[in-house]
């Protein structure tokens, strides 16, 4: 492995991380509808659970409504009653096929508890990344260690690393201030 391939790889895993950062943030609930949301909610489907977005069309209404469309008649109620029994809060109601998920207003205190879930994630984040650095690191110092490359270039390529760790720890911190803004946003 050359120092080349080991800082492609700890930046590309640093991209995971992000990647993952906004996944778990996607599922933090603000006061606006977001499709995402449902992700999390299982349906029984002919004795498996899986995703309601493998049995329905998962879609906005508008900024505080999600609409599920069934592909199949009979799934309306199995996904209703799904909804209403996640930990999410949310209270459907069906319209004939189409069933509408309205989005209820936050406290002022579960934003700020929500804020704390970001923060939280955001933090879990930032460790991950300074992890991946160091593992960076530790497999360039091998090189030396081994003869396969000059303490120069250790020095250079721990420089490197070390702006790409900073690029993803700034990117960790924006995407936290954004969702932030999003939660405290009336």
């Amino acid at each position: 492995m050359t120092i080349a391939d080991i800082k492609s790889a700890a930046d590309s895993r640093m991209d995971q991380s992000l990647a993952s950062l906004k996944n778990a943030l996607a599922r933090v609930r603000t006061g606006r509808a977001n499709p995402a949301l449902l992700d999390v909610v299982q349906v029984d489907y002919y004795g498996s659970m899986v995703p309601i977005s493998q049995v329905a069309n998962v879609s906005l209404l508008d900024a505080r409504t999600i609409s599920v469309q069934p592909w199949e008649k009979g799934m309306g109620a199995k996904i209703e009653k799904a909804i209403r029994e996640s930990d999410l809060g949310l209270n459907p109601a069906s319209m004939g096929e189409l069933i509408r998920v309205p989005m209820p207003m936050m406290t002022e205190e579960r934003r700020k508890e929500l804020t704390k879930v970001v923060r939280g994630e955001g933090e879990n984040a930032k460790v991950a990344i300074r992890n991946l650095r160091r593992d960076a690191n530790e497999a360039v110092k091998k090189l030396v260690k081994d003869k396969l490359a000059s303490e120069d270039e250790q020095k250079r390529a721990e420089a490197d690393i070390q702006k790409v760790t900073d690029k993803h720890i700034a990117e960790v911190e924006h995407i936290v201030a954004a969702k932030e803004q999003d939660l405290l946003a009336v």
